[in-house]
């Protein structure tokens, strides 16, 4: 309940796609858009899936380019076509033929016609003369010619549906095979055909057997189905695919198999083949259509069906029985004829090979199919993937709402994938997708907006300490940072500058405050490019602390650093010309890495983010203890341990004022990729002395001191030392020594 609370308005919002998803797939607010992307999506999942395999059953004879030049242009005497269908049953032993073609007018080609005129207009001709022109109008008879080689040979012909706005019919309908219905099945309101376009009387009496070849175009004007069955005037028809189908099985009976009835009328589900006690269904869609099952690439070259050019068969050339046994079908892939289709394989695909298509997924039972409940399916998984996506994103960090939002949307399309490749079942995707992807969106950008405020408190309240980059990477999740205080281990830096007191003599009180400022914006700059946090400016003395507010794993390595660069910026602006006649400026700093309490502390009245703990105390002691030792940076072990990309100097073991316990300090000499040969010799020679030290050695001490004074850096650290052992070795041996030097003000 609480995180309800918390998150209800961001919930609200994610679930506004899932709205107007809903509606769509409810067809209440139906977006074009949205079945657009459906159908990229189909075809992506086709081309994705696709056989690219040869079906050896089927051929196509192509009235091509080259058959228009050699025969002549199209449309042929019907005599032609006689010669054709006789070639390819007597010689080329087809099973089947089918004509993606129409013969709606008679062929007055031969001159028919004209002889008629002529024995009628004629009245001196004499009876014999009659008879014999008779004879010839029976043999230039051409429609008569092809009806007869028509007769008694397995011929699907060809014809059309149309839905206009005039009523408009021609030639003959074949019979249909499902007969007049009560309820008018929905599929005829939704595919509402009103006229046609069919063969002449004497074709359709010799080959009685017909399918339409019409398809369906979507919106975007790609052929992705074609309907199975046609209903007109309440009769349902065949399509030329299922026609030849149904040839090839010795034409069964059809029946429909309906859903239960809607205010829409009875829906078709499936046809249904009877012949016997068997029985084959064939799923069909809302428009009683079945998606074509593309097995790939269209054309001569598409390597699907076999193509012959139907000049080959007229001239002979093709050899006798080439197609023995095929299903052949007659189109043309031509241009000039204008059967040519934009389909997911191609944007330009033979209608004859639409149709090949379809006949090969019927021979090998293989569907694809939007099933009725698609819309049950779309809208279950829109309000699943919205509650789970509203229900869980207002708890996530930007990129863990992208994997999860990625994670149901992979898993909404790979379930929708397998229904696909297991069942041949199209269900929608394109909603779900649109759902994920808008909610993912909106939950960011609401939350985005809204922390906005909260991001601006938090500049705020952290602009003055850390530098700008901190803060935009702090802006990134604001939630993680408050000023409420809490223990983590840091780095702290005190850093002093040396010498003031003598520039205040030589210069008036702005020159000095200009310089002193110049110093605090160059050591400032340092700071904060290493990611450090400025804590204070305490007279000429500057505090910092690395790894707050945002966690900085490597803090002391960086602070090392920042206090190298310091020290070179001293030294470079002591150079400088106009300082350089003046007394110098020295600086010492002290680093100390341990668990410290941060956050906001102070008064009503004043209030500082800053540090407070031993290992803060700690660190400005070792800052006085720079001076003493003679090096400009001094720092804990646990400071030398977190930072091995440098080389350090063991300095002593001390024990300051207000700690305890004993702490070896150490000194930065430079990275380790910088750090010279002399150096590392130098460093060496004076770890054998510390060790001689702490042993009382003071003869090896005496051995080993020389070479250091007289070649070593850091000569103040071994003039201290040389002062030491001359007074130590005046005192007797001492066992109890344990080689730590106190310092009681420090």
């Amino acid at each position: 309940m609480r995180y309800m609370n918390r998150h209800w308005p961001r919930m609200l919002v994610t679930l506004v796609p899932v709205v107007f998803a809903l509606m769509h797939a409810l067809g209440t607010l139906p977006m074009g858009l949205m079945h657009r992307l459906d159908g990229i999506f189909y075809d992506a999942r086709l081309r994705a899936t696709q056989e690219q395999s040869h079906d050896d059953r089927i051929a196509i004879v192509d009235i091509d380019e080259k058959s228009l030049a050699e025969i002549g242009r199209w449309p042929w005497s019907r005599n032609k076509l006689a010669t054709l269908t006789d070639v390819l049953f007597d010689q080329q032993k087809i099973a089947i033929l089918g004509f993606d073609v129409v013969f709606a007018e008679p062929d007055d080609s031969s001159g028919a016609v004209h002889l008629t005129d002529l024995v009628q207009q004629r009245a001196d001709l004499n009876a014999a003369m009659v008879t014999q022109l008779a004879e010839i109008r029976k043999e230039l008879d051409y429609d008569a010619m092809f009806a007869r080689t028509l007769q008694h040979r397995p011929v699907v012909l060809g014809y059309y549906f149309t839905s206009e706005a005039t009523r408009r019919t021609s030639g003959v309908l074949p019979s249909p095979v499902i007969a007049q219905s009560s309820p008018v099945p929905a599929q005829a309101t939704r595919a509402p055909w009103n006229g046609y376009g069919s063969n002449i009387p004497s074709l359709a009496q010799a080959a009685p057997l017909a399918g339409f070849f019409n398809s369906f175009t979507d919106p975007d004007g790609i052929v992705r189905s074609l309907p199975l069955i046609a209903f007109f005037d309440g009769k349902g028809y065949e399509s030329l695919s299922l026609a030849i189908f149904r040839q090839l099985i010795k034409t069964p009976q059809v029946t429909g198999g309906f859903a239960p009835e809607t205010p829409a009328g009875a829906v078709l589900q499936s046809v249904i083949l009877h012949r016997g006690t068997q029985q084959f269904t064939i799923p069909v869609d809302d428009r009683a259509g079945l998606l074509v099952p593309y097995r790939g690439h269209g054309g001569v070259t598409g390597g699907s069906f076999t193509y012959v050019s139907a000049s080959d068969v007229l001239s002979g050339r093709l050899p006798a029985n080439s197609l023995k046994g095929k299903i052949v079908l007659v189109g043309s892939t031509a241009p000039g004829i204008v059967d040519l289709r934009a389909t997911p394989m191609d944007a330009v695909y033979p209608g004859i090979e639409v149709h090949a298509n379809v006949l090969s997924g019927l021979l090998d039972r293989r569907f694809l199919v939007k099933p009725d409940y698609a819309i049950g399916y779309e809208v279950v998984a829109l309000l699943l993937a919205g509650v789970v996506l509203a229900a869980v994103l207002p708890a996530l960090s930007a990129l863990q709402a992208c994997f999860m939002a990625l994670l149901v949307g992979g898993g909404l399309i790979g379930l929708n994938l397998w229904l696909y490749l297991a069942d041949g079942l199209v269900l929608p995707m394109a909603s779900q997708v649109f759902v994920v992807a808008a909610s993912f969106v909106l939950n960011m950008s609401y939350g985005y907006f809204i922390e906005s405020r909260s991001k601006r408190e938090l500049v705020q309240l952290f602009g003055t300490y850390v530098p700008p980059e901190l803060v935009q990477e702090m802006m990134q999740d604001p939630g993680r940072y408050s000023m409420q205080a809490r223990n983590e281990e840091l780095t702290v830096m005190f850093c002093d500058m040396r010498g003031f007191t003598q520039l205040s003599e030589h210069m008036e009180p702005v020159a000095l405050q200009q310089l002193l400022n110049r110093l605090f914006n160059e050591l400032t700059t340092l700071i904060r490019a290493s990611r450090g946090t400025v804590d204070k400016y305490m007279g000429d003395c500057v505090m910092a602390f690395w790894g707050a507010p945002v966690t900085t794993p490597n803090h002391a390595s960086l602070a090392v650093g920042a206090a190298l660069a310091m020290k070179q910026a001293i030294e470079r602006i002591n150079k400088e010309p106009g300082y350089s006649q003046m007394p110098t400026i020295g600086m010492g700093i002290g680093l100390s890495t341990g668990p410290m309490c941060v956050g906001d502390m102070g008064s009503e009245i004043r209030r500082s983010y800053t540090v407070i703990g031993n290992a803060v105390n700690v660190g400005s002691r070792l800052e006085g203890l720079s001076k003493i030792y003679g090096v400009p940076v001094v720092a804990t072990e646990t400071t030398r341990r977190q930072s091995p990309d440098f080389v350090w100097q063991e300095l002593d073991r001390v024990r300051v004022k207000g700690v305890s316990q004993p702490i070896t300090i150490f000194s930065p000499v430079a990275l380790v990729c910088d750090v010279l040969p002399v150096q590392v010799n130098e460093l060496d020679l004076w770890q054998d002395l510390l060790a001689h030290y702490r042993a009382q050695s003071w003869s090896q001490c005496d051995m080993l001191m020389p070479p250091l004074l007289e070649t070593g850096q850091a000569k103040p650290l071994y003039a201290l030392y040389a002062q030491r052992i001359a007074q130590m070795r005046r005192q007797p041996y001492d066992p109890d020594w344990d080689g730590v030097t106190n310092f009681e003000t420090k």
